[in-house]
């Protein structure tokens, strides 16, 4: 599947800072200390609706981390699927009439759109479930084989009972484990289960819906194990961070950490699972379900896109915040003040900024810190403090290389 164009980020002298980030597994901020090359995989969209703050509140986080290992000298593999056949795809295609395909291509297009606007390093490997659905079906097969699945009727399940580290990556107990499976796309009181618990692999084939020829009958993946595969064929078992929004702690991320264990025999699935927190709107969170959204791309066309960066970045990655209407008019001040400062024939000393940033950026993506240190440099430049020449363009290059706003 296409990507979208990568934007060019500066190259600043020195050198980056290790990157430290909250392992939800861990339950605290740890060294991510990857090899050469960190490996990061970020579940991708459901796409039946537009990308709204939510999303780019996520994927923002995880491409500020993909920033920061740049800047200390890593490459950086990362991947990301779509989620191009599901059920909200296809009730949201039945409701509207229109073709499940075209529906999620519309949607998949006008994501890159936004991620581009936003200056989101794009994924190395931009995955749809459809183009892989051989793949998954293999891996059930492995599963299959290692004794780890059953049927109910004609769909196949992963059993609980087969997962030695499942409850690991939430450490959640069992009863609240159950209350989100039922919120969230499972089947807990399905007759003929082994375990409430248990999980969709292969949903056999129904009328009316898409299906895919397999050994394992006609049919389509479950939800957990496309990520699962998809992370396995491209970046190997024990890669650097699994990261996603707070959601998908459970089951999706617990889910799939157990369906890679049991199928490589290896743990941990993820070296981290890093998620994002949750934006709300009329004290609820953000979701389609609601029907509460702030669409990025109707933002955008209203405000800079830099502005709306800066004012996703106001927020720490992992803080559940509530979006208001004001914080789009202070993001838009903020961005005129830098742009006043940059404009400046000469600054004070840019090199205390860039090691701060750094440092507030690789604690654990700290981006309010960082603004912050920029508006105080940005604050002296304009009262005329300062007279390197060579200031204000270093500190616009630190702007764009570690967070991403262009000016």
């Amino acid at each position: 599947m296409r990507s979208w164009s990568a934007p060019e980020i500066p190259s600043l002298p020195g050198a980056g800072l290790p990157l430290r980030l909250y392992d939800t597994s861990a339950r605290g901020v740890r060294d991510t200390s990857p090899g050469p090359k960190a490996r990061m995989y970020v579940c991708g969209i459901t796409p039946y609706d537009a990308t709204h703050l939510g999303h780019a509140n996520t994927y923002l986080a995880f491409d500020l981390a993909n920033r920061m290992w740049r800047d200390a000298g890593h490459e950086v593999h990362f991947t990301q699927n779509a989620t191009d056949v599901d059920d909200p795809l296809l009730e949201r295609a039945e409701q509207t009439g229109v073709d499940w395909r075209e529906l999620a291509e519309r949607e998949i297009e006008l994501y890159r759109t936004d991620m581009e606007a936003l200056r989101i390093v794009p994924p190395d490997d931009y995955v749809g479930v459809t183009e892989v659905v051989g793949q998954v079906a293999e891996l059930i097969g492995r599963l299959k084989d290692k004794g780890a699945t059953y049927q109910v009727d004609d769909d196949v399940y992963f059993s609980v009972a087969a997962a030695p580290k499942f409850g690991a990556v939430s450490g959640y107990p069992e009863e609240r484990m159950l209350e989100l499976f039922a919120e969230r796309g499972g089947d807990p009181e399905r007759p003929g289960k082994r375990h409430p618990l248990d999980w969709l692999l292969w949903r056999a084939e129904r009328p009316g819906e898409p299906s895919w020829a397999s050994p394992l009958g006609p049919g389509r993946p479950g939800w957990h194990v496309e990520c699962t595969t998809i992370a396995l064929n491209r970046l190997g078992s024990g890669f650097d961070v699994s990261g996603g929004g707070s959601d998908l702690i459970f089951p999706h991320h617990e889910m799939g950490a157990s369906e890679g264990h049991v199928a490589t025999g290896e743990w941990p699935f993820a070296k981290a699972y890093v998620h994002a927190g949750m934006v709300g709107l009329d004290g609820e969170k953000m979701s389609k379900s609601r029907g509460n959204l702030v669409f990025v791309s109707r933002l955008r066309a209203e405000h800079d896109p830099m502005a709306v960066r800066l004012a996703l970045l106001a927020h720490h990655y992992r803080e559940d915040w509530e979006w208001t209407g004001d914080q789009i008019v202070s993001a838009t001040e903020r961005l005129a003040r830098w742009r006043a400062a940059f404009a400046c024939p000469a600054g004070p000393d840019a090199l205390p900024v860039l090691r701060r940033v750094r440092e507030r950026m690789t604690d654990d993506l700290d981006a309010p810190g960082a603004l912050a240190a920029i508006d105080d440099w940005a604050a002296r430049a304009v009262a005329g403090e300062g007279g390197d020449a060579g200031a204000p363009a270093l500190v616009r290059a630190t702007a764009d290389s570690l967070l991403g706003i262009a000016l």
